[in-house]
């Protein structure tokens, strides 16, 4: 074997079926022309696996799910992996083993959890995948798994870029808070927000137009809206709070915050009270996901604004599994429509809010 092969990590998948090799976690084209199909009938026995639930976004993504399983009849396995890559993957295998009808996946990272959805369609279960995506390069959309449900990213990263570019007069001294490391929220509104104050943000053609679309960049961008630190806090408020008050530290000429979503803002905000400095006055914050938590916020002044990211997926999520059981053409991609929250309308909106 090559040098340069035999170094890559190869994998077989043995189950019965096409048993084809994967090399360096990549897989060829053209294995599967489709999604395994889905019997038509009553109910289901359905998994969800979910990446995590220590976030009130991901409390109401579960109850979501497990309401309208139990509406509708079907029986609900769900699986919690704790934020962890090998716990997530092992969930999946376990839903392999139990020969569900469907798995509903909301993947920790992209890549890892491709391989995942890879055994899933060796063993002929359908995947959807939930609010996050995987790795296209290892599992294709339309082949390997149906669909993605969820939010447009890159859009909602570029509307908190608009926003904030407005806000703070088209000069600003930013930190960053990003999501989870290799997540597709955190690549996706990171290169929205960066596209937009570059100048070179396109609309998506999937969403073109929701509550949440931003209005083109001008010719140029901003580039006098500088980032001065990036890093993740994880999706989570005390990282967060932490990497904040590290990041602030050393950078204390910055008056803006975008924050990948609402937990890391709050941390932010509270590292903020803590030095008594006056959030919303001192540093301007926009975030992403739409909590109640982050409406009361900018009701009280202390968060400018935040883009909306629905969590509640049961029905859509379920809606599409039948119309696939019946042999409807399912999108690759089922975008949500999203909502932007300022303190405009903050206050008509929070009893809405999760």
């Amino acid at each position: 074997m090559n040098d340069s092969v035999s170094r890559r990590q190869i994998i077989r998948l043995g189950a019965a079926g096409a048993g084809f090799i994967v090399v360096g976690g990549f897989r060829p084209r053209g294995v599967f022309a489709a999604p395994p199909p889905l019997e038509e009938k009553e109910s289901y026995i359905v998994a969800f696996a979910q990446v995590e639930e220590n976030n009130p976004w991901r409390i109401a993504q579960t109850e979501s799910m497990r309401s309208e399983a139990e509406r509708l009849g079907h029986e609900l396995i769900y699986s919690n992996a704790e934020g962890s890559e090998s716990r997530q993957i092992a969930n999946v295998d376990q839903a392999i083993a139990q020969q569900v009808d469907m798995i509903f996946l909301a993947p920790r990272s992209e890549t890892p959890l491709a391989q995942a959805v890879l055994r899933a369609r060796e063993a002929n279960i359908p995947v959807i995948c939930l609010d996050r995506d995987v790795d296209q390069n290892v599992a294709k959309v339309g082949e390997d798994y149906i669909c993605f449900i969820g939010s447009d990213f890159i859009q909602e990263g570029a509307r908190a870029a608009e926003w904030l570019a407005q806000t703070m007069d088209g000069t600003a001294q930013i930190i960053e808070l990003e999501g989870t490391t290799g997540s597709s929220p955190a690549i996706d509104r990171q290169k929205g927000f960066r596209d937009y104050l570059a100048g070179s943000f396109a609309p998506s053609e999937i969403n073109p137009s929701s509550a949440a679309t931003p209005a083109p960049a001008p010719s140029g961008g901003f580039p006098d809206m500088q980032i001065v630190a990036s890093q993740t806090g994880d999706f989570a408020r005390d990282e967060g709070r932490q990497v904040f008050e590290t990041l602030y530290q050393a950078n204390s000429s910055a008056n803006a915050v975008y924050a990948h979503n609402d937990e890391m803002a709050i941390g932010a905000i509270q590292a903020l009270e803590a030095q008594g400095k006056v959030p919303g006055t001192d540093v301007i914050i926009v975030s992403v996901d739409g909590s109640r938590e982050a409406l009361q916020n900018i009701i009280d002044g202390k968060l400018g604004a935040t883009v909306e990211c629905n969590p509640r997926f049961g029905p859509i999520a379920f809606e599409t599994m039948m119309k696939y059981a019946a042999g409807e053409e399912i999108p690759p991609q089922i975008i949500n429509q999203d909502r932007f929250f300022d303190s405009s309308n903050a206050a008509e909106f929070i009893d809405e809010a999760y």
